[in-house]
């Protein structure tokens, strides 16, 4: 597998040309949207990691296998950045939502310690309505036991109104869920 950076962006005029289908991921802050890139792609460092929360403030840009682009999107919720960066993220990743062409879906990444607020909430409405595919992917499943993951599956998926089953159990530490997203994102990107 081969990967690399391709670009950061904060506006269209930034983004790389769009000729590849495009995956992004999306979710709060501190969720392990970059550890999971770097696991799905077998790289440990090629995505920057932080344990503070909002260091990815720009939309990045990853080549994935010269066939498709992973686009990693900033954290929203708890980001201890000035109310100023995060208020031009909104419009920045609504843009890119928006209007890039060869977005073929948004790999959605909670916690699954977490029940889904109205950020996410409004997120997969918002996803739905534009008609933009989105696969749910429930990150640090290797912090609770078989019992409470699944248990937490079938309450997240009660808050989503998602069918438990759409929500993969992910773990960037052992691995769990890496083919099942691989999987969802293949079919997604094919489409």
């Amino acid at each position: 597998m081969t990967s690399e950076f391709i670009t950061s962006a904060v506006k269209p005029s930034h983004y790389p040309p769009a000729s590849l289908p495009e995956i992004a991921f999306a979710g709060r802050s501190n969720v392990g949207k970059s550890s999971m890139i770097n696991k799905l792609i077998n790289r440990r460092r090629l995505v920057k990691t932080s344990s503070t929360p909002g260091r990815t403030q720009l939309i990045n840009f990853f080549l994935v296998n010269n066939a498709l682009s992973f686009v990693d999107l900033p954290g929203y919720g708890y980001a201890k950045v000035p109310k100023s960066v995060t208020k031009k993220w909104g419009p920045m990743i609504e843009t890119y939502l928006s209007t890039r062409s060869t977005l073929k879906g948004v790999v959605l990444i909670m916690d699954i310690r977490r029940i889904p607020g109205t950020d996410e909430l409004n997120f997969t409405d918002w996803l739905s309505h534009f008609g933009i595919p989105s696969i749910l992917v429930l990150t640090k499943a290797d912090k609770l036991s078989k019992t409470k993951q699944k248990k937490q599956q079938l309450a997240i998926a009660e808050a989503l109104s998602a069918d438990k089953d759409d929500l993969i159990l992910f773990s960037a530490k052992s691995g769990q869920g890496r083919d099942a997203v691989w999987e969802n994102i293949q079919v997604v990107a094919d489409c």
